[in-house]
């Protein structure tokens, strides 16, 4: 995977509408470049693969993690609303505020506020005493919230500016428009805090994974841990969202390929849904940029394209389970 991520990375750096070849990307890389290379390589196009890699990493974690605490293998942050929730939030803040250098840093926790109203809601929703999260009941609500958010942003939308208008339209089709370093270092510390405590959890996560009654018994405040679990993978998802629109099923379909490679054990699992959500935004932007040049497909939309068949593919092939 690291291998696959490297290889995509390279590929990355040279695909634009300006095109660098390897030798011109290595020349600039060790500061041989031209003022023009520079700009191109630095300014513009390392920042977008890094937070191509570090909004994967953090919409494939928190994928994993809701899986986990729900025991649902449809859970995913798309899927529920709270993507949807999270930009809201962000259409608001650019709406109202100017977006510099600084507010840029407050742009995840706006997107964290909204994605963590919408999972309470759900989760409020979904819950069942002496049951605990019902799947189905957890899948449907989160559908119905997030298309009622999509519908208030596309109200909303209506009295905004048409730069904003343009700014909401791009970020519903999942385009990865924080393209400056000013937006990687807004997320960063984001993933830096928040994966160490979801790894440090993952034991938990496989007793989770079992039933309520077995975590339990032995010993595991529940209640207290899934809300912890939750409220980091929110964090994860809203901080990702809020530099990359609404790209859905990088968490549903990563820890599926990730379990796949090495089981269900979360020790091993979330490191590999990590390096996958990574590899596979990071190719679908690549593409993006690579099919329809001089025009631009957004990320969100390639990765549908592959997510769409796998969800089907992962109904039919569940279909006699209940969820």
């Amino acid at each position: 995977l690291l291998l696959l991520i490297f290889i995509s990375f390279l590929i990355s750096m040279n695909t634009g509408l300006i095109r660098l070849s390897p030798l011109e990307v290595i020349q600039t890389l060790i500061g041989r470049g031209t003022e023009k290379q520079k700009l191109i390589l630095f300014s513009f196009r390392l920042p977008r693969i890094f937070i191509s890699l570090l909004v994967g990493t953090g919409l494939a974690v928190a994928g994993c993690v809701l899986q986990g605490i729900t025991q649902n293998p449809l859970a995913d942050t798309g899927m529920l609303g709270i993507n949807a929730g999270a930009g809201l939030m962000v259409t608001v803040f650019i709406a109202f505020f100017t977006t510099t250098a600084a507010s840029v840093f407050l742009l995840p926790f706006f997107a964290f506020f909204g994605s963590a109203l919408t999972a309470i809601v759900i989760y409020l929703l979904s819950y069942k005493k002496g049951a605990g999260i019902l799947p189905t009941r957890m899948i449907l609500t989160g559908i119905a919230c997030g298309s009622g958010i999509s519908a208030a942003m596309v109200l909303f939308t209506i009295k905004l500016s048409s730069q904003n208008y343009q700014f909401v339209t791009t970020w519903m089709a999942g385009s990865i428009w924080g393209s400056n370093w000013s937006f990687v270092f807004s997320i960063l510390p984001w993933l830096v805090i928040l994966l160490p405590l979801i790894y440090h959890k993952s034991p938990l996560l496989d007793i989770l994974a079992l039933n309520e009654t077995t975590a339990a018994g032995l010993g595991v405040n529940i209640r207290r841990e899934r809300f912890i679990l939750l409220f980091a993978a929110v964090g994860l998802a809203g901080a990702s969202v809020s530099v990359s629109g609404g790209i859905n099923f990088i968490g549903l379909i990563s820890p599926h390929i990730a379990k796949q490679l090495v089981g269900p054990r979360h020790k091993y699992l979330l490191p590999a849904a990590a390096l996958i959500g990574s590899l596979l935004l990071l190719t679908a932007d690549t593409l993006g940029r690579l099919i329809a040049q001089p025009a631009e497909i957004p990320a969100g939309v390639i990765v549908s394209v592959i997510g769409a068949p796998y969800f089907l593919f992962l109904l039919t092939n569940k279909k006699k389970k209940t969820y």
